[in-house]
């Protein structure tokens, strides 16, 4: 089944109504465009807790896409500061991220399904730039020939007719594999979490609590222990507090756990022994827990074939460690916005080609670099491995945060070896 489109209109595909997709969704848009997105869930469901964008992103969602004031109106709030504490309770270290005004954006904290439902309103309004795109939900993508821009659905539809492609269909991409060659599996970290989600309201009162943070402070949180960790932080204007506990996997390895698998309060506790009352007081407040087992990617050769790219998860899944996963999907989408954004009316192949290998030579290499900086973040002073990452937090945010879009970035690193400024921050152990 082709999509129908006029002869002079940029046909494109999305697949997948994530965070990933919908921002490119809305970065393409313009003249004689035609944006379908194909998502294989119902759109229907929870997304999600509490998520950060750091300045390096939301520099683009709230400026240059123009949705502040709607991310606004859901509360969303900027993060004052992150800290880190001991599991006594003693900050060790602040930094002030309202101090940087170089990184040009603020690191925002929204409620997931806010900013999932800001992204899709704006993707599919009636008033932006261009034609809306559309929607087609339960449309589970099964196979892609990149050569032709066509895919199979899984009821035995194929869809075809595009100009691009862009798979933003998260860390089980199905698209992947048509990409590189072979099959790409995610790789377990040996480390779950456990995710809740508090009103504040229901710790206002508890003073033991109250000693140590307030729920409705704009400020990120991170209780380091010897093997585990928590990461905290307010959304929708301090009514509900985030907690993310990073525990050690030690689920059964044939079992994939999702968003929605539930965790057991006293496995928490028990896993949070070590950790003061007060942390453990917090758990106590949570309605529900939700547990998955954390996996990230290993670095792949290329995120392009033919007429199509990956994206977010689908090219670079990386740990929650550093809070950069959504902040590097929407740098993709600001990408393929940039490097499409002369483009009128129907490309060429060679025109389409061209512009893919020059976002995957601008993104892949920076993306693959914060992916393995998350993962060496993730682990136990005591298990590092041959490769030691000598880098302060601060270090870490200036290298992500310092950054001004696809086209400057290729530009200043065009005529060095694009990772060059990160020597000084890996060594041999």
């Amino acid at each position: 089944m082709a999509i129908k489109s006029a002869e002079s209109e940029f046909r494109i595909l999305i697949v997948g109504g994530g965070i990933a997709g919908l921002a490119t969704a809305i970065a393409l848009r313009g003249p004689n465009r035609r944006i379908l997105i194909l998502e294989q869930s119902s759109l229907n469901r929870e997304i999600g807790a509490t998520i950060s964008l750091q300045p390096n992103a939301s520099q683009f969602v709230e400026k240059e896409w123009n949705l502040e004031s709607d991310l606004r109106a859901k509360g969303s709030m900027i993060d004052k500061a992150f800290r880190i504490c001991s599991t006594d309770g003693t900050e060790h270290k602040r930094i002030d991220l309202t101090a940087k005004s170089e990184y040009g954006g603020d690191r925002m904290l929204y409620h997931r399904q806010d900013l999932h439902e800001v992204l899709k309103s704006a993707a599919t309004s009636e008033t932006r730039e261009g034609l809306p795109a559309e929607i087609l939900v339960k449309s589970k993508v099964v196979k892609c020939d990149c050569e032709e821009g066509s895919v199979e659905l899984e009821d035995g539809r194929v869809l075809d007719g595009f100009d691009l492609i862009v798979a933003a269909d998260g860390i089980r991409s199905n698209i992947r594999r048509f990409i590189v060659g072979e099959e790409v599996s995610s790789v377990r970290t040996g480390q779950a979490a456990y995710r809740m989600m508090i009103e504040a309201s229901r710790v206002g009162d508890d003073e033991d609590i109250r000693r140590f943070l307030d729920p409705r402070e704009a400020v990120t949180t991170m209780v380091m222990g010897h093997q585990n960790r928590l990461i905290m932080g307010p959304a929708r204007n301090g009514d509900v507090y985030s907690i993310v506990a990073m525990v050690a996997d030690v689920s059964d390895p044939s079992i994939k756990t999702s968003w929605t698998t539930k965790g057991s309060l006293e496995d928490l506790l028990e896993a949070f022994k070590e950790f003061p009352d007060w942390c453990k007081r917090l758990f106590r407040h949570a309605p529900e827990l939700g547990l998955w087992q954390l996996r990230d990617l290993d670095p792949i050769k290329t995120w392009t074939k033919g007429k199509v790219i990956l994206i977010g998860d689908a090219a670079h899944a990386m740990l929650p460690t550093q809070g950069q996963g959504a902040s590097q999907a929407i740098e993709d989408a600001e990408a393929i916005g940039t490097f499409f954004r002369d483009v009128q009316g129907n490309p060429s192949q060679l025109a389409v080609r061209s512009r893919l290998k020059l976002i995957d030579e601008t993104r892949r290499p920076r993306a693959t670099q914060i992916q393995l900086l998350s993962r060496e973040s993730a682990k136990p002073a005591t298990e590092k491995g041959d490769k030691k990452i000598k880098v302060s937090p601060d270090q870490y945010m200036d290298y992500c945060c310092t950054y001004n879009g696809a086209r400057a970035w290729r530009e200043e690193h065009r005529t060095t070896d694009i990772l060059k400024k990160l020597e000084d921050l890996t060594v041999e152990g």
